[in-house]
């Protein structure tokens, strides 16, 4: 299989097809003096020409002897600044992709010409950066998924796989997730949570940033996943409104084992969807809102469970979830003069989430059934978030001060109940979990262009506190630890600076930045709790970042790249409250959790022509300390408990390649490819809850990857369509594998009412056929599984613009 799928990945890289590039518009600025008196001189023409002397732009210099430029294309250009009773000035200017804003600086004009050096800008805005280090795609395009949830949007964008409910960026889920480029608790800060209740209707494009640069928090080695909200300025009164409904679970993918409630079927979901904008003067007022309801067969595994004693053990989790989501995000900028813009918005989010469950536990043959487990979950998350930002526009163009400040509050409220049904007896276990999370971020950020790149620099602060209570009432035959609650605190500090220079010329490009963290973090844990006791851990460490680039020409080019990232443990991985994961797996936190540090290397390629691009990246991360989720029992009982350790070292290594080609206008595609390797070395680690034992592991080495084909096609009367297929190599898991899966989706689209309506309809995996396969080995027991949880779902939907 894996020579199959080598050789495969190396046909598609000898393929040279992608998408047409677009290019974007940049502003060049500069100061005009008199070289005898160095006063400014005002009122002097500056014309921008060809090569071949054609005019592009031109403009005058103010009162302060200042000129802009503004909508240039990429290219090499000729600028001529003259003034009556001065010798003209001529100089080449190249315009390249880096840089949105150039400041040429001052230019004297006398009676000697003094040339300038070359300049240079921006000008491509395509799925792949020209820096080749981050990935920008519309939720839009994606028709598959239109109506659907930012977790299921993400299922077909390049890089990107989702397993057990987790982004995975190239076969690692250490991502962090940003929400308009900020940690949310929404979303989790440093973790990932929420994305799957979070409606694809209120967000405008997602951002795949694999090589981070130094201005972004340093947590996440695998990358970041920015998630852009909607947000217009156009003039007057505008907005967007839509509704999607649909149907999942179409019918009974395999029977329950007997005895348990119904599954899910014909599952609805509903979505409706608003989005307001108004602009008049000095004032832009926006308005998001969505409401996302849903019904899904959230989990239906089947699990034959083989223990060395030779007893065999056949079960069903199986889990009916309801959830409904809400989410308002609304504000204003006020645009106070040309320099000056102030933005103050606010954002809230509920999330409310019922699961009700079976476990029934067979003997080998069915013949007996030794234990019925069935749950009922409740859990309210509410999040507001406050955000206010200044920005301040110097008299140079693209000059600029950004201060932000940002609140975020939220709240986890929980109750569990869980039957626990004996042949003779009959227990419940009861559990109740209150958190207040509260963060405070400041940030400072300062922009100088240069005649040839930028300058970045700034500073932030965040202080996060996290209390949280555990109250357990067991029931008879429970095998949780009453002493195992109570309360504990999560308290951490985070001070940062970062630096980064931006250099650009006709061929070579560069970008060197560095960050420095300190983080300061202490969990304070029930003195009187029976395993745990209160830790934490603070450090002062660099985070450099590198990035060297040489243009072969305008359409080629190739790139190094080097990242130390960070993943700081997040709380609820320390979270020291033993929870329920099925019958037999009970989850707990490690306050003793370290941070892992990983160095990541990657070289890039990207080919461009008139309708196409091919990028191809091979990539290295190593991690010290790496934090993995291990399973282990202790002696006298069958309860497998899951605690997060630091084991040893992991190495990720890969080749990606994203191909993509116009072939017409009807018809166009890409293809992404990602294959890599995934490497732990052998370890032993002492686990301390329940009690304290040993485990250990062998090295663990797994060869798998991705293809992902998206079709695009475009019809007669405005009817658009895509089609997207996904295959899923096998992976490796903690302490087992998971075998291979694909699916198959499909998306129409028909615009109505003279561009400003869209009906859709889309079904996501047409053949029913992802199907998570796993294979476990455990302490003296191995088990395999098949989950048969919803993945087909058909949706229809109609948006209008006005």
């Amino acid at each position: 299989m894996k020579n199959i799928f080598l050789k495969t990945l190396f046909i598609l890289c000898l393929i040279t097809n992608i998408s047409r590039a677009q290019s974007k518009q940049v502003t060049v600025s500069g100061l005009v003096k008199e070289g005898k008196t160095n006063n400014s001189l005002p009122f002097a023409n500056v014309l921008l020409k060809t090569t071949k002397q054609t005019f592009v732009a031109g403009t005058i210099s103010n009162e302060s002897g200042r000129f802009t430029l503004t909508n240039i294309k990429n290219g090499n250009y000729i600028l001529e600044i003259s003034s009556l009773g001065y010798t003209t000035s001529q100089q080449d200017l190249f315009i390249g992709t880096l840089s949105d804003f150039l400041d040429l600086k001052t230019i004297i004009l006398n009676e000697n010409i003094n040339s300038l050096n070359e300049v240079i800008i921006t000008s491509k805005a395509e799925a792949i950066s020209n820096k080749m280090d981050k990935k920008t795609f519309s939720v839009a395009d994606n028709i598959t998924q239109s109506g659907s949830s930012v977790l299921q949007a993400m299922q077909n964008l390049p890089s990107v796989t989702v397993q057990d409910g987790k982004v995975q960026l190239r076969g690692s889920d250490k991502v962090m997730v940003l929400i308009d480029g900020k940690q949310t608790a929404l979303t989790g800060f440093g973790s990932q949570s929420g994305l799957d209740n979070i409606p694809a209707s209120a967000i405008e494009k997602i951002e795949i940033i694999n090589n981070p640069s130094a201005k972004y928090d340093a947590n996440g080695n695998a990358g970041i996943i920015n998630i852009i909200y909607k947000k217009n300025k156009k003039e007057g009164f505008n907005g967007k409104v839509g509704l999607t409904s649909g149907l999942g679970s179409l019918w009974v993918r395999k029977e329950n084992l007997p005895t348990i409630r119904p599954q899910y079927t014909l599952t609805p979901k509903i979505n409706p969807s608003l989005s307001l904008n108004y602009r008049k003067n000095k004032i832009n007022a926006f308005f998001q809102g969505d409401y996302l309801y849903t019904e899904t067969l959230n989990k239906n595994e089947f699990v034959t469970r083989t223990y060395d004693n030779g007893d065999i053990i056949n079960s069903q989790l199986k889990r009916n979830r309801n959830t409904h989501f809400t989410t308002i995000k609304s504000g204003f900028d006020y645009y106070i003069n040309d320099q000056n813009t102030l933005t103050v918005s606010g954002m809230f989010g509920s999330e409310k989430i019922i699961d009700r469950g079976d476990q029934p536990f067979f003997n080998g043959d069915f013949s007996e059934r030794r234990r019925l487990w069935q749950f009922l979950e409740d859990e309210l998350k509410t999040t507001v978030m406050a955000t206010a930002s200044y920005q301040h526009k110097f008299k140079e163009a693209g000059r600029l001060l950004n201060i932000g400040l940002n609140y975020t509050f939220h709240r986890e409220d929980e109750k569990y109940f869980y039957d626990n049904i004996l042949v003779g007896s009959t227990g419940t276990d009861a559990f109740k979990l209150l958190s207040d999370e509260t963060v405070y971020d400041f940030n400072l950020d300062y922009i100088e262009p240069l005649k040839q790149g930028r300058i970045e620099t700034g500073i932030k602060f965040r202080k996060r506190d996290i209390p949280t209570n555990m109250e357990f009432k067991p029931g008879q035959n429970s095998v949780i630890d009453a002493d195992a609650g109570g309360p504990a605190t999560y308290k951490e500090l985070i001070p940062a600076v970062y630096g980064n220079y931006v250099f650009e010329s006709i061929k070579w490009e560069a970008e060197l930045g560095l960050r420095l963290e300190y983080v300061d973090l202490n969990y304070e844990v029930n003195p009187n709790h029976n395993t745990y006791k209160s830790d934490g851990y603070n450090y002062t460490q660099p985070f450099p970042n590198m990035r060297l680039a040489y243009k072969f020409n305008d359409d080629n080019k190739m790139s190094v790249f080097f990242n130390r990232r960070v993943d700081r443990p997040n709380e609820v991985d320390i979270r020291i409250f033993p929870k329920y994961d099925d019958a037999e797996i009970i989850k707990v936190g490690n306050p003793q959790l370290q941070p892992q540090f990983t160095n990541s290397l990657e070289l890039g390629y990207k080919k461009s022509w008139k309708k196409g691009s091919l990028y191809n990246a091979l990539y290295h991360r190593f991690a010290d300390g790496t934090i993995t989720r291990i399973s282990s029992t202790v002696p006298g009982s069958d309860i497998i408990y899951a605690t997060f350790q630091n084991v040893n070292k992991s190495y990720n290594t890969g080749i990606e390649m994203v191909l993509s080609q116009e072939i017409s206008k009807s018809y166009s595609f890409n293809v992404n490819m990602n294959a890599y390797r995934n490497q732990i070395n052998a370890f032993t680690v002492e686990n301390k809850y329940p009690t304290t034992h040993l485990f250990s592991a062998d090295e663990q080495v797994i060869y798998s990857g991705n293809i992902k084909w998206n079709n695009s096609f475009h019809f007669a009367k405005k009817i658009d369509a895509q089609l997207t297929a996904i295959y899923l190599a096998p992976d490796v898991i903690a302490q087992g594998k998971i075998k291979s899966r694909y699916s198959v989706d499909l998306g129409i689209k028909k615009t109505v009412q003279n561009g400003k309506g869209e009906f859709f309809i889309n079904a996501t995996d047409l053949l029913n056929s992802m199907v998570p396969k796993k294979e476990i080995q455990g302490n003296g027991f191995h088990y395999t599984s098949n989950d048969y949880y919803e993945t087909q779902v058909i949706r229809l939907g109609y948006n209008y613009k006005f």
